[in-house]
């Protein structure tokens, strides 16, 4: 009944959880909801004034399958400005959501045996989107001792002739590593010297990193690799516009038209209104996102050191996105895996996403992205679970 394809698919544990909290709390229970990689901010007001302009203006009908023309020209704007990657708007697709463009990419150019590389811990629609495409997924360890960050060495070892992709996530959900400039090139030296593998680099924590370097993109830092790379980004974490479903790529013009006939007979385009938001999201004031990055970082502190204050659990500080990742290795004796570890911090009060989750052990994720209030209050009950 079930096709082969779909078989190979794991439902998302992070959206099972949030799912799971929601419910227990339509049923009366006090839960904290530290699961999903949402911005607690208000979507800005120029942007929700755009879409309501678009609704008032009838801008209801379908578009171009890839995009508006004022979308891809913002897109253009948005990868050139923010990403320092020099696009046309031409070579840009507007997708519902980042997560369809990174289904479209692999998709329409995995073929059954194909090797795909992602380091580990990973996102976690990452292998499962390798694998309903018929791909292999081989994983590239990281350990918090090295920041997470893989070793280059150790990539270039695992390519083989059926090599496809390698996905890179920078900043990183679930560990919060944040590439450097030499291990960029690093990568792109290695993917240079192997012309038959492409690179899926996945921006979209691009605005959230607290070292002093910024953001630094694959295909900015290493323009001679650029037909081998695309690029995805979106609004979704930068402007708080995670329901808007909206997503972009650029990349080898041969590839975003592969993605553009898949998106044709698959959902064709990404919602008008949603469309006309992110215009205004891109080419409106960005300033606020300082602000945003700082109320984040100041989070983030506050989560590891009540995180590494707890017997038993440890964090590294993680340099971008809103994610900390968990080891609680010694409390494995008692809790016997990490599932088990999160089920009883759940029923403390708090959901947050096992380590297993994310091709990781022994751990779990807990996203800082909530208000000041909660995570105060979620720390406490965490300490108070496990004590």
């Amino acid at each position: 009944m079930i096709s082969p394809a779909l078989s190979r698919v794991e439902i998302s544990q992070t959206s099972a959880i949030t799912d799971r909290a929601a419910q227990l709390r339509a049923e009366g229970r006090d839960v904290i909801s530290l699961s999903v990689g949402e911005p607690d901010f208000d979507t800005p007001a120029h942007v929700i004034e755009a879409a309501k302009r678009a609704l008032d203006e009838g801008q209801t009908r379908y578009t171009p399958v890839a995009g508006t023309p004022a979308l891809r020209e913002a897109a253009a704007l948005h990868f050139k400005r923010d990403l320092g990657i020099a696009t046309e708007p031409g070579n840009v697709i507007v997708t519902s959501g980042g997560k369809q463009a990174i289904f479209e990419a692999l998709l329409g150019t995995i073929s059954p045996g194909d090797e795909v590389i992602i380091p580990a811990p990973w996102w976690v629609s990452y292998p499962q989107i390798v694998r309903f495409a018929g791909g292999t997924v081989v994983p590239l360890k990281t350990v918090p001792e090295d920041g997470y960050l893989p070793d280059p060495a150790r990539l270039e070892s695992l390519i083989t002739a059926k090599t496809r992709w390698l996905l890179l996530n920078t900043p990183c959900n679930p560990t919060g590593a944040v590439y450097p400039p030499n291990l960029m090139l690093d990568i792109a030296a290695i993917v240079e010297r192997h012309p038959r593998v492409l690179v899926l680099s996945d921006d979209i924590y691009w605005p959230l990193i607290y070292g002093r370097d910024g953001h630094h993109s694959l295909a900015a830092l290493a323009p001679e690799i650029a037909d081998q790379v695309l690029t995805v980004s979106g609004v979704s974490k930068s402007h708080a516009m995670t329901g808007f479903r909206l997503g972009l790529a650029t990349g080898p013009a041969e590839l975003i038209a592969a993605m553009n006939r898949l998106q044709s007979h698959n959902s064709g385009n990404a919602s008008s209104i949603s469309q006309a938001a992110a215009v205004a999201a891109l080419t409106g004031p960005q300033e606020f996102l300082t602000a945003w990055r700082e109320r984040f970082r100041s989070r983030r502190d506050e989560v590891v050191k009540a995180i590494n204050a707890v017997p038993g659990l440890s964090t590294p500080t993680p340099q971008g996105a809103f994610y900390c990742f968990v080891d609680a290795s010694p409390l494995m004796e008692q809790f016997g895996d990490d599932t088990q570890l999160t089920l009883h911090l759940l029923d403390a009060g708090v959901a947050v996403v096992p380590a297993s989750a994310f091709g990781g052990k022994h751990g779990f994720r807990i996203s800082f992205a909530a208000s000041d209030e909660q995570l105060t209050e979620a720390n406490s009950r965490i300490a108070k679970a496990l004590a």
